[in-house]
Protein backbone atom coordinates (compact mmCIF):
# COMPACT_ATOMS: atom_id res chain seq x y z
CA UNK A 1 0.00 0.00 0.00
CA UNK A 2 1.58 3.29 -1.00
CA UNK A 3 0.15 5.93 0.79
CA UNK A 4 -0.09 5.36 4.73
CA UNK A 5 -3.59 5.89 6.69
CA UNK A 6 -3.47 9.69 7.40
CA UNK A 7 -2.66 10.28 4.07
CA UNK A 8 -4.96 8.47 2.44
CA UNK A 9 -7.82 9.29 5.18
CA UNK A 10 -7.00 12.68 4.54
CA UNK A 11 -7.30 12.02 0.78
CA UNK A 12 -10.77 10.76 1.00
CA UNK A 13 -12.33 13.23 3.39
CA UNK A 14 -11.28 16.17 1.98
CA UNK A 15 -12.74 14.85 -2.34
CA UNK A 16 -16.12 13.31 -0.51
CA UNK A 17 -16.24 15.25 3.25
CA UNK A 18 -16.80 13.81 6.41
CA UNK A 19 -19.19 10.67 7.04
CA UNK A 20 -18.57 7.16 7.90
CA UNK A 21 -21.61 5.95 6.40
CA UNK A 22 -22.70 2.81 8.64
CA UNK A 23 -23.78 -0.92 6.63
CA UNK A 24 -25.66 -2.29 9.56
CA UNK A 25 -28.12 -5.24 7.96
CA UNK A 26 -30.29 -6.02 11.35
CA UNK A 27 -33.30 -8.01 10.82
CA UNK A 28 -35.62 -5.14 11.13
CA UNK A 29 -33.89 -3.13 8.74
CA UNK A 30 -34.23 -6.13 6.12
CA UNK A 31 -37.61 -6.28 6.97
CA UNK A 32 -38.28 -2.50 6.41
CA UNK A 33 -36.41 -3.20 2.80
CA UNK A 34 -38.56 -5.75 1.51
CA UNK A 35 -35.93 -8.29 2.33
CA UNK A 36 -36.01 -11.46 3.24
CA UNK A 37 -34.36 -12.04 6.73
CA UNK A 38 -31.87 -14.86 4.91
CA UNK A 39 -28.08 -15.06 3.37
CA UNK A 40 -29.95 -13.82 0.27
CA UNK A 41 -31.26 -10.53 1.88
CA UNK A 42 -28.31 -9.82 2.97
CA UNK A 43 -26.60 -9.56 0.21
CA UNK A 44 -29.12 -7.98 -2.10
CA UNK A 45 -29.17 -5.48 1.11
CA UNK A 46 -25.09 -5.19 1.17
CA UNK A 47 -25.17 -5.26 -2.92
CA UNK A 48 -27.33 -2.29 -2.43
CA UNK A 49 -25.63 -0.08 -0.12
CA UNK A 50 -22.32 -0.83 -1.31
CA UNK A 51 -23.63 0.53 -5.27
CA UNK A 52 -25.01 3.63 -3.48
CA UNK A 53 -22.81 4.64 -0.93
CA UNK A 54 -18.93 3.11 -1.85
CA UNK A 55 -19.03 5.95 -4.67
CA UNK A 56 -19.59 8.95 -2.03
CA UNK A 57 -18.21 8.29 1.80
CA UNK A 58 -15.27 8.70 2.83
CA UNK A 59 -15.42 6.02 4.76
CA UNK A 60 -18.53 3.40 5.02
CA UNK A 61 -18.72 0.74 7.85
CA UNK A 62 -19.75 -2.41 7.75
CA UNK A 63 -20.93 -3.95 11.50
CA UNK A 64 -19.74 -6.98 11.21
CA UNK A 65 -22.27 -8.99 13.92
CA UNK A 66 -24.48 -8.50 11.20
CA UNK A 67 -22.82 -10.39 8.44
CA UNK A 68 -21.76 -12.72 11.30
CA UNK A 69 -25.09 -14.17 12.56
CA UNK A 70 -25.34 -15.57 8.92
CA UNK A 71 -22.04 -17.58 9.63
CA UNK A 72 -19.82 -18.47 6.53
CA UNK A 73 -22.25 -17.43 4.10
CA UNK A 74 -22.54 -14.14 5.74
CA UNK A 75 -19.03 -13.68 5.92
CA UNK A 76 -18.60 -14.43 2.36
CA UNK A 77 -21.37 -11.29 1.81
CA UNK A 78 -18.98 -9.45 4.27
CA UNK A 79 -15.47 -9.78 1.72
CA UNK A 80 -17.37 -9.09 -1.26
CA UNK A 81 -18.81 -5.49 0.49
CA UNK A 82 -15.46 -4.47 2.00
CA UNK A 83 -13.50 -5.35 -1.65
CA UNK A 84 -16.29 -3.70 -3.41
CA UNK A 85 -16.62 -0.43 -1.10
CA UNK A 86 -13.00 -0.27 -1.62
CA UNK A 87 -13.41 -0.72 -5.35
CA UNK A 88 -15.35 2.34 -5.49
CA UNK A 89 -12.80 4.15 -3.46
CA UNK A 90 -14.28 4.93 -0.09
CA UNK A 91 -12.08 3.44 2.87
CA UNK A 92 -13.49 0.55 4.88
CA UNK A 93 -13.73 0.60 8.78
CA UNK A 94 -14.36 -3.00 9.72
CA UNK A 95 -16.77 -2.53 12.69
CA UNK A 96 -15.97 -5.75 14.70
CA UNK A 97 -14.55 -3.95 17.81
CA UNK A 98 -12.03 -7.22 18.48
CA UNK A 99 -9.84 -7.40 22.12
CA UNK A 100 -7.95 -9.98 23.43
CA UNK A 101 -4.45 -10.84 24.55
CA UNK A 102 -1.13 -12.44 23.00
CA UNK A 103 -1.53 -14.66 20.07
CA UNK A 104 -5.02 -14.57 20.32
CA UNK A 105 -5.18 -10.40 19.33
CA UNK A 106 -2.44 -11.51 16.75
CA UNK A 107 -4.76 -13.89 14.89
CA UNK A 108 -7.60 -10.99 14.85
CA UNK A 109 -5.08 -8.52 13.53
CA UNK A 110 -4.37 -11.26 10.77
CA UNK A 111 -8.08 -11.11 10.20
CA UNK A 112 -8.96 -7.74 9.99
CA UNK A 113 -5.21 -6.02 8.69
CA UNK A 114 -3.20 -8.33 6.90
CA UNK A 115 -3.48 -7.81 3.35
CA UNK A 116 -3.35 -11.54 2.56
CA UNK A 117 -6.70 -11.95 3.81
CA UNK A 118 -10.10 -11.62 2.24
CA UNK A 119 -11.78 -9.95 5.55
CA UNK A 120 -8.81 -6.79 5.86
CA UNK A 121 -10.16 -3.33 5.88
CA UNK A 122 -8.31 -0.41 5.88
CA UNK A 123 -8.91 0.14 9.87
CA UNK A 124 -11.04 -2.07 12.30
CA UNK A 125 -12.71 -1.16 16.08
CA UNK A 126 -11.24 -2.73 18.56
CA UNK A 127 -11.71 -2.78 22.62
CA UNK A 128 -9.10 -1.89 24.50
CA UNK A 129 -10.66 -3.13 28.07
CA UNK A 130 -8.15 -5.56 28.30
CA UNK A 131 -5.49 -2.97 28.70
CA UNK A 132 -4.36 -0.31 25.68
CA UNK A 133 -1.76 -2.14 24.73
CA UNK A 134 -3.42 -5.57 24.73
CA UNK A 135 -3.67 -4.38 21.50
CA UNK A 136 -0.15 -4.02 21.06
CA UNK A 137 -0.16 -6.77 17.74
CA UNK A 138 -2.63 -4.52 16.14
CA UNK A 139 -1.31 -1.54 16.16
CA UNK A 140 1.83 -2.58 15.03
CA UNK A 141 0.48 -4.27 11.77
CA UNK A 142 -1.62 -1.04 11.34
CA UNK A 143 2.35 1.01 11.60
CA UNK A 144 3.63 -1.74 9.02
CA UNK A 145 0.80 -1.81 6.48
CA UNK A 146 -0.75 1.84 6.78
CA UNK A 147 -4.29 1.41 8.91
CA UNK A 148 -5.42 1.83 11.69
CA UNK A 149 -7.40 0.81 14.67
CA UNK A 150 -10.40 2.56 16.39
CA UNK A 151 -10.24 2.00 20.17
CA UNK A 152 -13.16 2.61 22.34
CA UNK A 153 -12.98 5.63 24.08
CA UNK A 154 -16.26 7.45 25.32
CA UNK A 155 -19.00 5.26 23.60
CA UNK A 156 -23.13 6.70 23.84
CA UNK A 157 -24.06 3.63 25.05
CA UNK A 158 -25.42 4.01 28.94
CA UNK A 159 -24.12 0.79 30.40
CA UNK A 160 -20.20 2.61 29.25
CA UNK A 161 -20.01 5.46 31.67
CA UNK A 162 -19.56 3.54 34.88
CA UNK A 163 -16.23 2.09 33.22
CA UNK A 164 -15.15 4.89 30.93
CA UNK A 165 -15.85 7.96 32.80
CA UNK A 166 -14.33 6.04 36.35
CA UNK A 167 -11.37 7.91 37.99
CA UNK A 168 -7.77 6.56 37.70
CA UNK A 169 -4.94 7.32 40.83
CA UNK A 170 -3.38 9.93 38.80
CA UNK A 171 -7.20 12.00 38.60
CA UNK A 172 -7.60 10.73 34.92
CA UNK A 173 -10.96 9.29 33.58
CA UNK A 174 -10.63 5.54 32.28
CA UNK A 175 -11.42 7.00 28.96
CA UNK A 176 -9.15 9.67 29.01
CA UNK A 177 -5.86 7.02 29.39
CA UNK A 178 -7.16 5.90 26.25
CA UNK A 179 -7.19 8.89 24.47
CA UNK A 180 -3.87 9.38 25.72
CA UNK A 181 -2.61 6.32 24.89
CA UNK A 182 -4.05 6.98 21.36
CA UNK A 183 -2.23 10.13 21.06
CA UNK A 184 1.28 8.78 22.37
CA UNK A 185 0.88 6.40 19.32
CA UNK A 186 0.22 8.83 17.06
CA UNK A 187 3.61 10.79 17.71
CA UNK A 188 4.61 9.90 14.42
CA UNK A 189 1.77 11.79 12.01
CA UNK A 190 0.61 8.23 11.02
CA UNK A 191 -2.99 8.52 12.83
CA UNK A 192 -2.35 4.60 13.57
CA UNK A 193 -4.68 5.07 16.62
CA UNK A 194 -8.22 6.61 15.99
CA UNK A 195 -10.83 6.85 18.87
CA UNK A 196 -14.51 5.90 19.20
CA UNK A 197 -16.27 8.80 21.01
CA UNK A 198 -20.11 9.11 20.44
CA UNK A 199 -21.78 12.55 19.34
CA UNK A 200 -24.95 11.90 21.51
CA UNK A 201 -23.54 13.67 24.83
CA UNK A 202 -20.64 15.69 26.45
CA UNK A 203 -17.85 13.54 26.61
CA UNK A 204 -15.64 15.41 29.09
CA UNK A 205 -12.62 14.35 26.92
CA UNK A 206 -9.33 16.35 26.35
CA UNK A 207 -8.91 15.27 22.64
CA UNK A 208 -6.90 18.41 21.11
CA UNK A 209 -3.67 16.10 21.43
CA UNK A 210 -5.17 13.28 19.36
CA UNK A 211 -3.78 13.65 16.03
CA UNK A 212 -5.94 10.85 14.56
CA UNK A 213 -9.03 10.29 13.82
CA UNK A 214 -12.27 10.36 15.70
CA UNK A 215 -15.24 8.13 15.11
CA UNK A 216 -18.30 9.89 16.29
CA UNK A 217 -21.36 7.60 16.28
CA UNK A 218 -24.88 8.66 16.84
CA UNK A 219 -26.03 10.83 13.69
CA UNK A 220 -29.65 10.43 13.21
CA UNK A 221 -31.34 7.39 14.79
CA UNK A 222 -29.32 7.59 17.77
CA UNK A 223 -30.42 11.75 18.34
CA UNK A 224 -27.18 13.38 17.25
CA UNK A 225 -27.41 15.81 15.04
CA UNK A 226 -25.04 17.73 12.88
CA UNK A 227 -25.38 21.15 14.18
CA UNK A 228 -24.61 19.80 17.84
CA UNK A 229 -21.01 18.48 16.60
CA UNK A 230 -19.19 22.03 17.27
CA UNK A 231 -20.31 21.99 20.24
CA UNK A 232 -19.61 18.41 21.36
CA UNK A 233 -16.25 18.11 20.07
CA UNK A 234 -15.23 21.68 20.59
CA UNK A 235 -11.83 20.93 21.33
CA UNK A 236 -10.98 18.77 18.95
CA UNK A 237 -9.33 19.12 15.82
CA UNK A 238 -12.44 19.50 13.07
CA UNK A 239 -10.26 18.16 10.45
CA UNK A 240 -9.73 14.91 11.99
CA UNK A 241 -13.60 14.39 13.24
CA UNK A 242 -15.81 11.60 11.37
CA UNK A 243 -19.75 11.49 12.39
CA UNK A 244 -20.56 8.14 11.53
CA UNK A 245 -23.97 7.63 10.69
CA UNK A 246 -26.08 4.20 10.16
CA UNK A 247 -29.59 3.87 10.34
CA UNK A 248 -30.36 7.47 9.70
CA UNK A 249 -29.17 7.44 6.21
CA UNK A 250 -30.11 3.03 5.64
CA UNK A 251 -33.80 4.30 6.46
CA UNK A 252 -33.78 6.03 2.81
CA UNK A 253 -33.33 2.85 1.38
CA UNK A 254 -33.83 0.27 -0.71
CA UNK A 255 -33.89 2.40 -3.23
CA UNK A 256 -30.06 3.09 -3.85
CA UNK A 257 -30.64 6.26 -5.60
CA UNK A 258 -32.60 7.20 -2.68
CA UNK A 259 -29.99 5.90 -0.25
CA UNK A 260 -27.18 7.89 -2.43
CA UNK A 261 -29.23 11.46 -1.61
CA UNK A 262 -29.45 10.19 2.24
CA UNK A 263 -25.58 10.03 2.38
CA UNK A 264 -25.06 13.30 0.25
CA UNK A 265 -27.32 15.35 2.19
CA UNK A 266 -25.81 14.09 5.83
CA UNK A 267 -22.24 14.57 4.33
CA UNK A 268 -23.93 18.13 3.27
CA UNK A 269 -25.33 19.06 6.73
CA UNK A 270 -22.30 17.69 8.39
CA UNK A 271 -19.88 19.98 6.21
CA UNK A 272 -22.18 23.20 6.81
CA UNK A 273 -22.12 22.73 10.62
CA UNK A 274 -18.20 22.20 10.75
CA UNK A 275 -16.72 24.42 8.54
CA UNK A 276 -19.30 27.60 9.95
Amino acid sequence: MSAGFAERYRRAVDTRGRLCAGIDPHAALLEAWGLPVSVDGLRRFAETCTEALGPVAAVIKPQVAFFEAFGSAGLAVLEDTIAGCRDAGALVLADAKRGDIGSTMAAYTRAWLDDASPLCADAVTASPYLGFESLRPAYDVAHRTGRAVFVLARTSNPEGAQLQTATTGAGRSVAQMIVDAAAAENADGAATAGVVVGATREHGLDLAALNGPILAPGLGAQGATADALPAVFADADPRWLLPASSRGVLRAGPDAAALRAACEQTIAEVESALQS
